[in-house]
């Protein structure tokens, strides 16, 4: 059997054809067609909640699998909505059924949930609401004509030069915030849209003026770059994790640790402090792994714990790819040291065994040589 650290290699090194080969399984590929052909179909939190085979698919793509027999659980996080901060699901501690909610998001999009792409649906109705603020009735021939001009064309935006480049659509995006083009700074509007609205002190984030941050928001070309405009959370979005999860649920049929792995390489990007980790029992496992620390040291105050993983990593570094990537060497090669996959020879067959294993791969004391404790 490989080791922890060849396994989770293997699959990491190549991440999309990884996906790739769980996607053409039969059984996923049978799921994700019915998934795709029927879920755009989907109106009401009712239709979605009653359809098992999708619901179970959606659930499975956040990692709630476990909970969807939970089903008037979940009506009541979807009804109640993310917009809310005291809202059913933006008050539980796992924030997978706030994530759910956001891209299932009835209270908001109502029948429009499915298929809701905020370039399209938010940015018309936002301009049809402009244009009656400016005494122009929504349903004149002129507003009609611009919101049909721009449904045709701005799905074929792919970038943020795409957008500013055409005139006609950089004016209705730019009006549908209360934003003029014929006066705004185009270097700002630009900075605006690169920044994005993930930081806190981004561009669009430190503006007095919400507008800018309203335009980034829906045009975030920062986050998710060239299918910006035709990006549908509930659609790809979703079968995307769906894949994933499957990629990590098969790899962890024969080592948890890869499994773990897997997941901390996922969500390690979205990781802004010790408490996220902590918060999640499998970021902590494998932070508490990688240091040598014992599973009891998850008993430990909260803050003890914090302050321990702060003093040794430096979290920082889960957002850069290459120091991520040894963060994990490290992870994989503890854990196979914890949990080995070969089984120690005895002494007599050490005797006659060429090459010599005992318990530890060559491939995992090669990894180990990397590591700095």
């Amino acid at each position: 059997m490989l080791s922890t650290y060849t396994s989770y290699q293997l699959i990491a090194k190549d991440i999309n054809k990884s996906i790739t080969q769980v996607e053409q399984q039969p059984t996923v590929d049978r799921d994700t067609q019915y998934y795709l052909a029927n879920i755009g179909k989907v109106k009401s939190i009712d239709d979605f909640v009653n359809n098992d085979r999708l619901f179970k698919y959606a659930m499975k793509a956040y990692g709630l699998e476990g909970m969807d027999y939970a089903k008037a659980f979940m009506v009541k996080a979807l009804k109640e909505g993310v917009s809310n901060t005291d809202s059913f699901a933006n008050k539980l501690t796992d924030k997978r059924y706030a994530q759910f909610v956001a891209a299932f998001n009835f209270a908001a999009d109502g029948a429009n949930a499915t298929v809701y792409n905020p370039t399209q649906q938010q940015v018309t109705a936002n301009y049809a609401a402009q244009a009656e603020i400016a005494g122009l009735d929504p349903n004149s021939d002129y507003v009609k004509g611009e919101t049909t001009y721009y449904l045709a064309n701005i799905t074929k935006v792919k970038s943020i030069d795409d957008l500013m480049s055409n005139g006609r659509l950089y004016t209705y995006a730019l009006a549908a915030f209360g934003l003029d083009s014929a006066t705004e700074n185009k270097d700002l509007i630009k900075s605006v849209l690169q920044g994005g609205v993930k930081d806190p002190k981004s561009v669009a984030n430190q503006q007095t003026n919400k507008a800018y941050a309203g335009l980034a928001a829906a045009f975030n070309f920062a986050q998710y770059g060239d299918t910006t405009t035709t990006r549908v959370a509930a659609q790809q979005p979703t079968v995307d994790m769906y894949l994933r999860q499957t990629l990590e649920e098969n790899a962890g049929q024969s080592n948890e640790g890869v499994r773990l792995a897997l997941y901390f390489q996922r969500k390690a990007p979205d990781i802004t402090s010790w408490y996220d980790v902590l918060a999640d029992t499998a970021l902590a496992s494998v932070v508490r792994s990688a240091l040598g620390l014992p599973d009891s040291f998850a008993t430990a105050d909260v803050d003890k714990q914090a302050q321990l993983f702060g003093q040794k990593l430096d979290i920082k570094d889960f957002t850069d790819p290459a120091k991520l990537s040894k963060f994990l060497t490290r992870f994989t090669s503890m854990y196979e040291i914890a949990h080995p996959t070969s089984t120690a020879v005895t002494s007599v067959s050490v005797l006659f065994a060429q090459p010599t294993t005992v318990g530890i791969s060559t491939d995992l004391m090669m990894a180990m040589q990397q590591l700095k404790f």
